[in-house]
């Protein structure tokens, strides 16, 4: 009830939330779409590249024409509308603007708008994963350093996952496993844009709608959003990713207690204290019952006995010895819940969720031969999808971040299923997101050093 009551209060005050959104994509629409539904909190800005498009994507969720109808920010916040612009230079700076939200999926841009942010003072809520996949300790850093919360956004799996793992062991317990579920079978990973839609049965008038985006569906399928955002939920909880990715074990919600353990209990981890990816999906393709697609879990352990005994009890999920024990959330609404992650950044000063240390990272895997010359296209696309590793195996094997494995040209030949490695590719340009990607590899081959050091101790 805090959150509501203190939204209530700046409602009754004439003082919102006032926002900024970048992007006006799904998520994005999903969050406008319940934001002007919420006391408190006023969308004064969107940036879009294409404002018409934007204008378009309002209406179609239910926006009328004079409530994005404002000429300028100033006038934005004095009418409570909202002003529609391309450049997030002329908005960002303004003092009444509270946060920000990047919900534009681009690694680039969206780091180059979080540090702009920053430096206007205002608190982050970062949408795309992908950019956190890539830097994302280095841009929590720079946030703490400059006063302001970078938060995951809650909605999405990834900060839904984090909060699970936070009760889990705010309850006291050991925490296993965290992760969700999705579709998956192993030939998905050499999905493209061309076959994606067959394997989600969507018709041709659900894609002509204007909400799908076929890349970025097709990295839901390949495996590559799994890997990314189980690489962000690692790095924001301590948790430790299986050394050479994720498993995906198909699983119905009854038996997480049971799959998502260390394989000495009968499950299937590598180690206690990982993430997992559980699929919808038995091996030959037919459906689970009781799947857990869309939804986000954690598994826990105790050795208490009389713990134990209270597991049964209140009717726990948990597996044959009574000692790991589930909890699951079937469903994720991602930008309809977005308001959460504002308002604990804003009212609170907390993230929900927030990188703490180079855990794991997401490596680019050539999902055919890839010939030289040829150029990558990037996550969700026709030539590499992305693998879950650890930080350390990462930087073992010079593993090309997924993130940034776009408009490169391949130099080496790469078979398909391999790893592409820095030296395969031409190196990208010099930019803001290479750059702190060079410091965050820094600090992980440091952090490996100095772990050797001390065992020759």
């Amino acid at each position: 009830m805090n959150l509501s009551q203190r939204l209530k209060r700046r409602e009754q005050d004439n003082n919102p939330i006032r926002i900024i959104v970048i992007g006006a994509g799904k998520f994005g629409c999903m969050f406008l779409a319940q934001a002007v539904r919420t006391k408190g909190m006023h969308v004064a800005a969107i940036v879009d590249i294409d404002i018409q498009r934007c204008r378009e994507s309002l209406k179609r969720i239910g926006w009328i024409s004079d409530r994005f109808g404002a000429n300028n920010l100033q006038q934005a916040i004095e009418h409570r509308s909202t002003f529609i612009t391309d450049r997030i230079e002329s908005v960002v700076s303004h003092e009444l603007i509270d946060v920000v939200i990047d919900a534009t999926g681009n690694v680039s841009a969206s780091v180059d708008h979080v540090l702009m942010a920053m430096d206007a003072g205002k608190h982050i809520v970062m949408v795309t994963v992908e950019a956190d996949a890539v830097v994302g300790p280095i841009l929590a850093d720079k946030a703490k350093k400059a006063g302001v919360v970078y938060s995951m956004a809650y909605g999405d799996q990834p900060a839904l996952i984090c909060e699970l793992v936070d009760w889990a062991r705010s309850c006291g317990f050991e925490v296993t496993c965290a992760g969700k579920g999705t579709k998956y079978l192993p030939e998905y990973h050499k999905s493209t844009p061309d076959t994606v839609w067959q394997h989600y049965g969507f018709s041709e008038q659900q894609v002509a709608s204007g909400d799908y985006n076929a890349r970025m569906f097709n990295s839901f399928l390949d495996g590559t959003k799994s890997a990314i955002e189980m690489a962000a939920v690692a790095n924001a909880t301590g948790l430790h990713p299986h050394t050479d990715g994720l498993v995906f074990p198909p699983c119905a919600v009854q038996r997480l207690a049971m799959t998502c353990v260390p394989k000495t209990a009968g499950g299937v981890l590598e180690h206690s204290g990982t993430v997992e990816v559980v699929s919808s999906l038995y091996r030959d393709g037919s459906e689970i019952e009781h799947d857990l697609r869309w939804g986000v879990y954690v598994t826990f352990e105790t050795d208490s006995s009389y713990v134990q005994r209270c597991f049964q009890e209140y009717g726990a999920l948990i597996d044959p010895s009574g000692r790991y024990a589930s909890l699951y959330r079937p469903t994720h609404l991602i930008g309809l819940e977005l308001g959460y992650s504002v308002a604990k950044a804003v009212l609170l000063g907390e993230a929900t969720g927030v990188p703490i240390e180079f855990n794991a990272d997401v490596i680019a895997v050539a999902k055919r031969d890839l010939n030289v010359g040829e150029r990558l296209d990037g996550e969700g696309g026709y030539t590499v999808y992305g693998r879950l590793v650890s930080a350390e195996r990462s930087l073992e094997q010079d593993g090309l971040p997924l993130g940034l494995a776009n408009d490169l040209t391949v130099t080496s030949p790469v078979h398909a299923g391999q790893v592409v490695c820095w030296n395969d590719v031409t190196s990208p340009a010099p930019n803001t997101v290479f750059n702190l990607r060079q410091q965050l590899q820094n600090i992980g081959n440091s952090s490996k050093r100095h772990k050797e050091n001390s065992r020759s101790f």
